[in-house]
């Protein structure tokens, strides 16, 4: 079993415990995602890029939180729409491979469809 499942199954179990499935629709855990990513952005608001890279340790321990939440509302959501999120992720690395040869954009942040 993959530890995205096991996260999966846990995550699932939780909700069940609390009989929170009635409020776990797509919907809802896409917002509540967004909420997540939200306070996981306000984190590294003003912070220079040094700053973000060198948090201290108790600013870290609040990233890895919010990290957290973000991967479970995730979790849920694909859980919901019975997408498996390995599956999702390695089709969608091939189009970015598509999208992004690394001959034309090795260290160029640059979007697929900028003019060069």
């Amino acid at each position: 079993m993959s530890d995205l499942e096991q996260i999966r199954l846990a995550v699932r179990r939780f909700a069940v415990e609390r009989d929170w499935q009635p409020f776990h629709s797509p919907k809802n855990l896409a917002m509540a995602l967004a909420g997540e990513a939200g306070e996981l952005v306000s984190l590294f608001q003003w912070l220079s890029e040094a700053e973000s890279r060198g948090m201290p340790p108790e600013r870290l321990a609040e990233a890895a939180d919010e990290i957290a939440d973000v991967q479970m509302y995730l979790v849920a959501l694909a859980d919901q729409l019975s997408i498996d999120i390995a599956d999702a992720v390695a089709g969608k690395m091939v189009k970015n491979a598509r999208k992004y040869p690394a001959d034309r954009f090795r260290g160029s942040a640059r979007k697929y469809n900028d003019p060069l």
